[in-house]
């Protein structure tokens, strides 16, 4: 790869895991970056994840090989139109936002197609900040990649192979065509998720009794409701057109269910709902493996001190570690009330063996 130093403008959650990878897997390449907080730069000169221990200014970007923009989406447009007289010859900025076709117009208008590559990794949490970035972040990842008109294509295909040198999977996409896409898997969902959680929460009882009965199928349904507030305002108001688009479709189908519902139609909504599952069944056995296989089972506890313990010292005395635990307080959808996820195949197979041996009631997936 050629290329020796490389910028992050804003180092949170996506910024902070792409920088970490590339430290792990490029260590003599200097990294520098900015950030809104002095802190995060601090913290990152602290992990030597960077080379300064202060807020850089836009000059001193100038002599990096790659500009990463890893802001909310307007603000990466901000910085673009900063950037534009403080890069070299030869550098690429690309960008992580989740829309692309508002920065690429800004791109068009601003005479730099020449240097900018759309990116999109399609990872994240709904935690943020520097604190939660880990190398492994985009391993087997979508990482969207969206070129201008003007683009190189020797430069291209350099970006791509260093994008899947990071763990991600390359995908080559029209910026348009990007922004429907994800507008519908992506951005669609999440105000769903948000529009839900606020019905339950001004549908609820004073005692907070849809709160507290709360089962896994509704908090996973929910979940992406505690990502970044100013970061989804950002992409609904840059994605407007699109997602304006697919609400309109997604009020329409809502209200086809509802007369299906009223209507009494069995036959139909039976109809929709097979046709739901067997089109979301399809997803894990298509693409390239980008979907992880989860290794998990559930087990019942007795309701006596240091049971959680036990299991865990069971699997630890046989070096199995314990990627997640947690305790199923709803189990209207889920077998046993301690549900374990272990980090592969065989350490799944060996914790059911020695559990089993200690008489535990194991419920595998």
């Amino acid at each position: 790869m050629s290329f020796q130093k490389i910028g992050f403008i804003g180092l949170g959650l996506i910024g902070g895991s792409i920088a970490k990878r590339i430290r792990s897997l490029y260590p003599d390449t200097e990294l520098i970056a900015t950030a809104g907080r002095l802190s995060t730069i601090e913290e990152a000169y602290r992990e030597k994840l960077i080379s300064n221990r202060t807020i850089c200014e836009i000059s001193d970007f100038y002599h990096c090989d790659y500009i990463f923009l890893c802001t909310p989406v307007r603000k990466n447009m901000e910085y673009l139109r900063q950037l534009k007289n403080h890069i070299k010859d030869g550098c690429i900025i690309t960008d992580v936002g989740s829309v692309k076709t508002e920065i690429h117009r800004e791109v068009i208008s601003l005479g730099m197609e020449h240097c900018f590559i759309g990116g999109h990794p399609m990872a994240g949490s709904e935690k943020t900040g520097l604190s939660n970035a880990n190398e492994y972040l985009l391993e087997n990842a979508w990482y969207i990649i969206t070129p201008t008109a003007a683009t190189n294509r020797e430069k291209l295909a350099e970006f791509q192979t260093f994008i899947a040198s990071l763990g991600a999977v390359p995908l080559v996409l029209d910026y348009e065509a990007h922004d429907y896409a994800t507008a519908a898997i992506s951005h669609l969902p999440h105000i769903i998720a948000y529009s839900l959680v606020n019905l339950i929460r001004e549908s609820d009882d004073n005692d907070e009794t849809m709160k507290t009965i709360a089962a896994g199928g509704f908090k996973d349904l929910t979940r992406i409701a505690s990502s970044s507030p100013v970061m989804w305002q950002n992409i609904c108001l840059s994605n407007r057109e699109q997602l304006l688009k697919l609400l309109d479709a997604y009020r329409a189908s809502l209200t086809d269910m509802r007369d299906k519902i009223a209507a009494e139609n069995g036959d139909a909504l039976l109809t929709s709902f097979q046709s739901a599952k067997d089109y979301r069944d399809s997803f894990a056995v298509t693409g390239p493996s980008v979907i992880k296989e989860v290794y998990e089972l559930y087990l019942d506890l007795i309701d006596k001190a240091g049971q959680i313990a036990a299991v865990a010292a069971i699997l630890a005395e046989s070096g199995i570690s314990i990627k997640n635990i947690g305790i199923i307080h709803n189990r209207e959808f889920e077998d046993g009330v301690l549900r374990l996820e272990l980090y592969d195949r065989e350490a799944l197979e060996r914790s059911v063996m020695l559990l089993q041996t200690h008489h535990y009631v194991i419920y595998k997936r």
